[in-house]
């Protein structure tokens, strides 16, 4: 099965690993736009902004970041992203990302193709049972973080965290995650640039 862009020159093949199909499907978004993935194309966050957690949990966002990822009722969508970092998203878009991928998987199931996958499937069950929740930014920028992030992140409370800019989405950062994050990934920055934009 092939799903091929309205324009007809990106397409995506269905077949290799699960796991690898929906994830593509997550690190694809915004730059290589299909029917699995689309996000808008006029949105790119950057900056980056050093934050406090206070006593509760809360943390209040740059307002110019927080307005790229809330709907009109101040929602969107908290996810986990790697040890030390979570993201905030544009609702529709997150939801639209996973009802795709999700609506590829049971097509798979119902075609009987994942009979000798099933581990990976219950694997990739549990992590998009975890993965992200529905969160209201207060006044439209400040952050109540859900238990079970808290712990992801790893940031007690009355400590900074950084909150960076990622194109397509807002980042929170631990600044330790950070720093080590930066030092293997800025060496690359020049060559990922010229690859992305060229």
């Amino acid at each position: 099965m092939r799903l091929n862009s309205e324009a007809g020159n990106v397409s995506v093949s269905l077949g290799g690993k699960l796991a690898q199909l929906i994830f593509e499907n997550w690190l694809n978004v915004g730059l290589r736009p299909n029917n699995i993935t689309r996000m808008a194309v006029d949105t790119f966050i950057s900056g980056e902004a050093r934050r406090t957690i206070d006593d509760r949990f809360r943390i209040t966002l740059p307002s110019e970041m927080a307005e790229l990822v809330v709907d009109s009722d101040g929602n969107c969508i908290l996810a986990k992203e790697r040890a030390g970092c979570l993201s905030l998203w544009k609702a529709a878009d997150w939801t639209k990302r996973i009802d795709d991928g999700v609506a590829i998987l049971k097509l798979r199931i119902q075609a009987g193709k994942m009979e000798s996958r099933w581990s990976e499937v219950q694997r990739l069950g549990r992590l998009l049972s975890t993965r992200s929740k529905t969160v209201t930014l207060a006044n439209r920028s400040r952050l109540l973080i859900p238990e079970g992030f808290r712990e992801f992140l790893d940031v007690p409370v009355n400590q900074d965290v950084m909150i960076v800019g990622a194109a397509i989405c807002v980042e929170i950062w631990n600044p330790a995650a950070w720093l080590e994050t930066l030092r293997h990934d800025m060496p690359e920055f020049g060559p990922l640039f010229t690859d992305l934009s060229a």
